[in-house]
């Protein structure tokens, strides 16, 4: 069994069929909600909704720990991350979906690891590589199969949120070699390789980051709900195609 987190624009998934809700409850906490198994494209799949199934939290309120802790304890295969994000580099159009490589974390005051408190040993894990080579390459090969476009590497940049960037702070994350911009990614993949996850990001672009195309002078919200929806769409695709080949 596979876990879907989803993020903005994917609070529920309406295609799973058979679903049950369970609650669960773990040492850092209630994640951000009840968890939805069900079959999905034929395949035993849990969901969930990482800002909440009302989008009640913020990046920065999110319970990372819990939310990773309990998809351990189910002792899910792997775990697929989608979010939305902002493109920085010129590659990255809103439309895009990307599969990120490589992160860049610029949060702070976030509980970022299972490993702290005097009872646990000092403990290092390696993040040379922060997303499962194994699982990308899976979603690389569902996107194809389906005919989606997906693009093969990218780096994350993982801002503190929830307001969104400045245009210098832009400016700065590519010149340090951003290339998407999101703040939901970080501690939730290192989280999950502590807890020996396979995890992935399925990121989908829906603006140009700040200062950036028609986001030179602002990001109008407002504006976004109609690429969203249909990138979303297609990212669902992808992740139907990928349980299909999982069968």
């Amino acid at each position: 069994m596979y876990a879907i987190v989803g993020g903005s624009g994917l609070a529920k998934l309406t295609a799973l069929q058979n679903p049950r809700r369970q609650v669960m409850r773990t040492p850092y906490g209630e994640p951000s909600g009840a968890l939805n198994f069900g079959q999905f494209a034929g395949a035993e799949v849990v969901f969930l909704a990482r800002h909440g199934y009302g989008h009640t939290l913020s990046p920065h309120e999110i319970n990372y720990r819990a939310n990773i802790w309990a998809l351990k304890e189910l002792r899910v295969e792997g775990v697929i991350a989608v979010a939305t994000v902002g493109g920085i580099g010129a590659a990255f159009e809103p439309g895009s979906l990307v599969l990120p490589h490589q992160i860049i974390d610029y949060t702070h005051s976030r509980k970022s690891t299972f490993f702290e408190g005097s009872e646990m040993p000092v403990t290092h894990v390696d993040f040379t590589q922060p997303y499962s080579r194994l699982l990308r390459q899976r979603l690389i090969d569902a996107a194809a199969a389906c005919g989606e476009k997906v693009l093969d590497g990218a780096v994350y940049a993982c801002t503190q949120g929830p307001r969104l960037e400045t245009a210098a702070e832009i400016e700065r994350i590519a010149r340090e070699g951003g290339d998407v911009v999101g703040m939901t990614g970080m501690p939730e993949a290192v989280l999950a390789r502590e807890a020996g996850l396979e995890y992935a990001s399925l990121a989908v672009v829906v603006n140009h980051a700040a200062g950036r195309g028609d986001s030179v002078q602002e990001i109008k919200l407002e504006e976004l709900g109609a690429v969203t929806q249909a990138t979303i769409m297609r990212a669902v695709r992808i992740l139907s195609s990928f349980f299909t080949g999982a069968r």
